[in-house]
């Protein structure tokens, strides 16, 4: 099948040129603005969105909030703001991934095509075999079979990528794994050293899941390491 990629920015020259790049694997859809954008994903379905910050009318950190209200598919951040707290900021309202003006397209392409393959997987448990089995710990439960993390049986809404991390992570509960392992293993076979991204959804994670985030029982930083998940110690 064919993905349809929704291409968000009001510079007309990157979007030709991430159209250029992209059309050959995917139908493109494009807008100029956040209106536009917002518009188009309700018309139509959209399985990723390239959305850049600064735009008229509606910027993406706006409409990045609309999206996360009912649409779960992967968004990728393309902007010229490129200092840590609008990195983390975007990341923190639902964003899977985020990469600074300029860039090389082929990037572009090589995250797109990451993303779009954790989608590939959702589908192929929702209509495949299923995994063989539930994971759980503690008071957390993953069906992998629907792909939903309860909490004391209640669901917990996930991005795709707070998804694949905890996935990866209850599946070995009590192994630490390294900054590089997770990124490899959630957004493909790259590692630029984004530590700031793998931080801000470990922390969205943690808020989802932990009764104080400050304090986790689950999901624990190993300083100088990187993360593992255990059971809660009974006091």
């Amino acid at each position: 099948m064919r993905y349809t990629v929704l291409i968000a920015d009001d510079e007309p020259e990157i979007v030709e040129l991430l159209q250029l790049y992209l059309e050959k694997d995917y139908d493109i859809r494009t807008a100029a603005n956040g209106a536009e954008a917002l518009e188009c994903i309700r018309s139509v379905p959209v399985d990723l969105v390239i959305l850049d910050i600064m735009m008229p009318v509606m910027d993406g950190l706006q409409l990045i909030k609309q999206i996360r209200v009912t649409h779960h598919m992967p968004v990728l951040f393309l902007s010229a703001k490129s200092q840590d707290h609008d990195k983390i900021l975007g990341l923190g309202l639902g964003a899977d991934d985020y990469i600074s003006k300029p860039f090389n397209p082929l990037e572009i392409v090589a995250r797109v095509e990451a993303l779009l393959r954790r989608v590939n997987q959702f589908d192929a448990h929702e209509s495949g075999a299923p995994q063989e089995t539930n994971l759980v710990l503690g008071e957390l439960m993953l069906d992998r079979s629907k792909c939903v993390l309860f909490r004391s049986g209640k669901p917990v809404t996930l991005t795709s990528t707070e998804y694949k991390i905890v996935d990866l992570l209850l599946e070995q509960p009590g192994r630490v794994f390294t900054r590089k392992k997770i990124y490899e293993a959630v957004w493909g076979d790259y590692y630029a050293h984004e530590d700031s991204t793998i931080m801000v959804h470990i922390s969205n994670i943690r808020e989802k899941i932990e009764r104080d985030s400050r304090q986790p029982e689950y999901l624990k930083t190993i300083r100088g390491l990187g993360y593992k998940i255990e059971a809660p110690t009974e006091s």
